[in-house]
């Protein structure tokens, strides 16, 4: 069945990053809660920076320095909200796809001597089973052109384009390196391919 979505609420956010329009998301494929968070005018218009941004509640919510992704999504809103225009999708699927119990679990296995690729693994789940289907559907509602996607990782990249979005650029955003986060960082460099800049090894 192809998958569908519905745009069911628009409503407008204030916030500490500027103003924006919060579309509120239905979909086909499951029961979760997707929204876009928008700014500006969008539709019709080429190399719109958009994040597609993955929930976190450690990070986005507590504040948690055990990854980047809070920050990630503060250096989003900013940056979209200084362009005067863009796209943040927030697709709720925590930990990568596996849910917020796993990724408990998993930080618990991390903590043990893992890296997060094999945590995942010994739980029975995939690296990344992340999926951007919603995402792509979201963009096209929006008619938005033609994406510049702010993101370090290739595969998003690969993912979005296959599913038939244009994306013309990609726009680096890179945290701050801490020892809380090193680990973290380490393993997506190294088992996921993203572009980060890491500190040479002394």
């Amino acid at each position: 069945m192809k998958a569908t979505i519905e745009d069911k609420v628009q409503t407008r956010i204030p916030t500490k990053h500027g103003e924006f329009i919060l579309h509120y998301y239905s979909n086909s494929l499951d029961d979760k809660e997707h929204v876009a968070f928008v700014k500006g005018e969008v539709a019709g218009k080429d190399n719109v920076p958009v994040r597609i941004h993955s929930e976190c509640f450690t990070g986005d919510v507590l504040g948690s320095r055990r990854c980047d992704c809070g920050e990630q999504l503060d250096m989003a809103l900013d940056l979209i909200n200084q362009t005067g225009f863009g796209v943040l999708i927030y697709m709720r699927q925590e930990g990568r796809g596996i849910g917020l119990l796993k990724k408990l679990q998993a930080y618990n296995l991390q903590d043990q001597g893992l890296d997060t690729v094999d945590a995942n693994i010994k739980l029975g789940h995939l690296a990344d089973e992340r999926e951007y289907d919603i995402a792509a559907l979201i963009l096209n509602s929006l008619r938005v052109h033609s994406i510049a996607l702010i993101t370090n990782n290739p595969q998003k990249i690969d993912e979005m384009t296959k599913l038939g979005i244009q994306v013309n650029d990609r726009i680096p955003i890179e945290t701050h390196i801490h020892l809380d986060n090193l680990g973290y960082l380490k393993t997506k460099v190294e088992r996921m391919r993203h572009i980060l800049k890491m500190p040479d090894k002394k």
